[in-house]
């Protein structure tokens, strides 16, 4: 049957994060007239927020600065952590990450280099410094036009502040940006902000195309070749959480307000997809800004954290994703209270993003309280006093020490990357305390898919014509998070596989 489009291309990708444009540029250097669809005014999503690390094992960046990984110690690591559940997805991934790194490096636009990140588990197979990488900073100017395109850093995005045209690209940013520069150079790629897609479009049980909203109208995006979703998971939506049990809040979220909505997973459930893993998500501890949200924070180099009674719960130093768990293991954690002392003054004794900034703000605020005595922080932080004061003479014990007897907060590499001692004792007076909160990095439940990024039905046979990578996917990590840069490096595999795997289709004839 031959149906009508407002547009029609090769290849429609949903969603513009490093797994979408990796997908795109793949796409359209392959000779695919593309789509990049974005539902907002810029692109990159959670993943312009982000570090902007890679965990793609074996590849030409780390054989280059003499790390000494290999696809055969990353299976070491991913076995030992993850048993055998997803070993299909786990080998196809070992196998292709190397490739479609140095298919990308061919690419002037597209530079990495490598920088020590330690894995998040001390198990088998574990690089010391960590195996992931990071792209190579971009200068604005080099983007010329397209750096409108680009979301801006999280404090000025959030301020409502555009980007800085004088200051160069670094982390997630530098990422998308030099694979919109990559994409834009092709000359088969276009790129559609303000476009929500929240439907598929059908025929003969194949996916033939899209339908979303712009500019106040529906539209109809055909794909010849196939729909790729990487739009991002469904932190965003408070109902969809409820609905499957997610732990935290969508206002706790750390992916950019309005995005990440679940319209994407939605849409293929309602052709016909499964779902798998709905419950998970990646996750982080929060500092409470004075703006009410949330920062992501880790690499605790002083200060405790203790929880609703005033009692230390786990290893503050410990990854982030971990760190999150151990929040949701136990009742009276969220909020939890970072206690630390004067020696900072005020500031917080960890790695924040977006930047932690004046004291004197969060004082105003009422996101930082500061007491003369433990006493009197523990009653403006709501926890017994004793209970407060036994705690911390404990760590400070420990600290003394060098030696945390309760959680080994400073035996992990992970910890001493940040470059102090993790353990300092808390005894000079202006005490402080930050509210600590439940957050995350997105969701990381959705579409079943197979080894090829092919979305699936309950039965397990592919939607012709559909396709997932990132967080519209179900990750095959379950509930771990193995190590920096793992959303992002599968994120970017699985895309890479989907659109081989699409154009192979469409040359033998478009065969499910």
């Amino acid at each position: 049957m031959t149906q009508e489009w407002d547009e029609e291309y090769d290849a429609v990708v949903v969603g513009s994060g490093g797994g979408a444009l990796t997908g795109a540029y793949l796409a359209a250097a392959g000779g695919s007239r593309t789509v990049v669809v974005e539902r907002a005014g810029t692109l990159g999503g959670t993943s312009a927020y982000s570090g902007g690390a890679m965990w793609l094992p074996g590849s030409p960046v780390q054989r280059r600065d003499g790390v000494a990984d290999s696809a055969e110690s990353a299976r070491t690591y991913l076995r030992a952590l993850l048993g055998e559940a997803g070993a299909d997805k786990r080998e196809v991934f070992l196998a292709e990450a190397p490739a479609l790194v140095e298919r990308l490096e061919k690419d002037p636009a597209l530079a990495f280099r490598f920088q020590v990140f330690p894995d998040y588990f001390e198990l088998p197979g574990r690089v010391p410094g960590g195996r992931s990488f990071v792209p190579v900073a971009l200068d604005a100017e080099e983007l010329g036009d397209l750096l409108g395109l680009v979301r801006p850093p999280l404090d000025r995005d959030r301020a409502g502040r555009g980007n800085d045209g004088s200051a160069p690209l670094t982390a997630g940013r530098a990422l998308i940006g030099r694979l919109l520069l990559a994409y834009h150079r092709t000359g088969r790629g276009a790129v559609s902000t303000g476009t929500r897609m929240d439907e598929l479009v059908t025929a003969s049980g194949k996916v033939t195309g899209i339908v979303a909203d712009r500019d106040g109208r529906r539209v109809r995006i055909g794909a010849r070749e196939g729909v790729l979703l990487a739009a991002g998971g469904f932190e965003r939506n408070e109902d969809l959480r409820r609905a499957h049990g997610v732990p935290g809040s969508a206002g706790f979220s750390m992916a950019p307000a309005g995005t990440n909505t679940g319209e994407a997973v939605q849409a293929a459930v309602a052709a016909g997809a499964a779902t798998e893993l709905m419950g998970e998500g990646w996750w982080c501890p929060g500092v409470l800004m004075p703006d009410g949200r949330p920062s992501f924070v880790c690499g605790f180099t002083g200060g405790l954290v203790v929880d609703a009674y005033g009692t230390r719960y786990a290893n503050e130093s410990l990854p982030y994703d971990r760190f999150g768990r151990e929040i949701q293991a136990g009742p009276g954690r969220t909020p939890s209270s970072v206690v630390f002392d004067s020696r900072t003054g005020g500031r917080l004794p960890a790695v924040t993003q977006p930047p932690w900034g004046d004291p004197a703000a969060h004082l105003e605020s009422g996101t930082l309280v500061r007491a003369d005595s433990l006493a009197e922080l523990a009653g403006l932080i709501g926890v017994d006093a004793e209970r407060l004061a036994a705690t911390v003479e404990r760590f400070n014990r420990f600290a003394d020490d060098g030696k945390d007897a309760e959680f080994g907060r400073e035996a992990d590499e992970f910890g001493h990357w940040f470059g102090e001692p993790v353990l300092r004792p808390v005894r000079e007076a202006p005490y402080y305390a930050v509210r600590l909160v439940l957050s995350d990095l997105g969701t990381k439940g959705g579409l079943a898919t197979d080894a090829s990024a092919r979305v699936l039905r309950a039965d397990g046979t592919p939607i012709a014509g559909l396709y997932a990578a990132g967080n519209t996917s179900a990750s095959f990590t379950g509930a771990y998070y193995p190590g920096p840069g793992i959303p992002i490096g599968t994120a970017m595999t699985f895309a890479a596989l989907a659109v081989r795997d699409m154009a192979a289709r469409s040359a033998a004839g478009g065969t499910a």
